[in-house]
């Protein structure tokens, strides 16, 4: 897995790009929150609920069904001022999706744990990507500040901070450019 930071980071950068309108405190609060909450299956794993079960850490809770699932009840409960499956009813509903999937691919991009469960509950298959560069960060606060820990956030800093980073800022730029095109008009 990720850091909470990135999985968080991820949805912020991703909604700038998205939603070119200002969008709310709960808006931003709510994608923050979807984009890390497949982790909260690694509770299980106190409960004796093995890694490698369907509800063990990486597993439905990574799922694109659990992705749809979430986004759904998201949208629907937290954003009931935006008309059901209106233009802007589906851009939020695809939103979520793509933000709750993106944690499983940053977590398959990780070099340690047994895989995301992409397709569950219909395949329990774990898959990885085929390009692991993210250092899998160490399960646990104490665990979290020691020098593995500072070597994920190191990686994750590097191979997901900066690029998105850099695509955010190439996006700005584009609109930028965009919005002078149509003064010069």
């Amino acid at each position: 897995m990720c850091t909470f930071m990135t999985h968080a980071f991820s949805a912020v950068v991703m909604g700038k790009i998205v939603f070119k309108e200002k969008m709310s405190k709960r808006f931003w609060f709510a994608a923050m929150i979807c984009a890390s909450i497949p982790d909260a299956d690694v509770i299980g794993l106190k409960f004796g609920i093995e890694y490698g079960h369907l509800l063990g850490h990486r597993g439905f809770t990574h799922s694109i069904f659990f992705a749809l699932l979430l986004a759904l009840m998201v949208v629907y409960s937290d954003f009931k001022e935006v008309k059901s499956f209106s233009k802007k009813w589906w851009k939020m509903l695809l939103f979520f999706v793509a933000i709750i999937c993106s944690h499983g691919v940053l977590d398959a991009m990780t070099d340690g744990g047994l895989g995301i469960a992409f397709f569950s509950p219909f395949d329990t298959t774990r898959y990885f990507l085929p390009w692991r560069p993210i250092l899998v960060p160490p399960i646990g606060i104490g665990a979290f500040f020691s020098e593995w820990g500072w070597e994920t956030l190191v990686s994750e800093f590097t191979l997901v901070w900066i690029p998105l980073i850099a695509l955010w800022g190439c996006v700005v730029g584009i609109r930028f450019i965009g919005k002078r095109d149509d003064i010069d008009a």
